[in-house]
């Protein structure tokens, strides 16, 4: 049997702090610019997307992309999508998850893959951030957003607690508050927090906020790897 991941609600009571009378527009209009916006960028970015495809190819061979089932908005799975980075047939990180009864341990540290598993490409195409761009077509699709909390594995969203299911309550983002916080050098703990801490306080001017410090520090190439 396939694992699925339990879908989560908030309280009534709570669900009014959170959900205020403004979010059905907030939503609206923000699923109009991201339409506008990710529709625009593959235009913009389509030569870039053919030129990466190429050296992927040439370099690395086939598969181009990388496609992986995450976790999106209320626990719906979903297929990401990005630029192939790592070699073929490498092993994922072994997870120990037998202390995960009541949720995720605060303390855990997804450790990126090590830099051997890396293709040469791949290296820099992580470095800034092109591997994920192929996400503008989750974004108009409607699987994720610019800015929200970043997808999970299933592998990992399966453990979550009820207090760490309440991340599923907006859609992914490519980019999110957590990930300018710390990106990729953080405890799961402190990334639950983030996300929660967006979950409770989006807005369009947070979003554009988050979209900014993003792009700065994808120039200075912080957290990359």
């Amino acid at each position: 049997m396939q694992d699925k991941v339990k879908s989560y609600s908030l309280p009534k009571n709570e669900h009014k702090t959170i959900w205020k009378d403004q979010i059905s527009y907030y939503l609206n209009v923000k699923r109009a610019l991201e339409i506008f916006a990710s529709l625009l960028l593959i235009i913009i970015f389509s030569p870039l997307f053919l030129l990466v495809s190429l050296a992927i190819l040439i370099t690395c061979g086939r598969p181009i992309f990388f496609r992986q089932e995450r976790i999106g908005k209320d626990a719906q799975p979903f297929i990401i999508w990005k630029f192939r980075t790592m070699k073929e047939n490498k092993m994922a990180q072994e997870l120990n998850t037998s202390l995960w009864i009541n949720g995720i341990a605060d303390d855990f540290i997804f450790k990126s893959e090590p830099s051997s598993y890396v293709t040469t490409i791949g290296i820099w195409l992580r470095k800034f951030s092109i591997d994920e761009i192929p996400q503008l077509i989750n974004v108009l699709k409607g699987d994720m957003s610019f800015v929200g909390p970043r997808p999970e594995t299933l592998k990992i969203a399966k453990y979550y607690n009820e207090y760490q299911k309440r991340r599923l309550l907006v859609k992914p983002g490519i980019t999110g508050y957590a990930q300018i916080k710390g990106r990729s050098h953080m405890t799961h703990g402190q990334k639950i927090e983030y996300d929660l801490y967006y979950v409770k306080n989006q807005s369009l001017s947070f979003d554009l906020i988050i979209l900014f410090l993003t792009i700065i520090k994808v120039i200075k190439t912080e957290g990359a790897i």
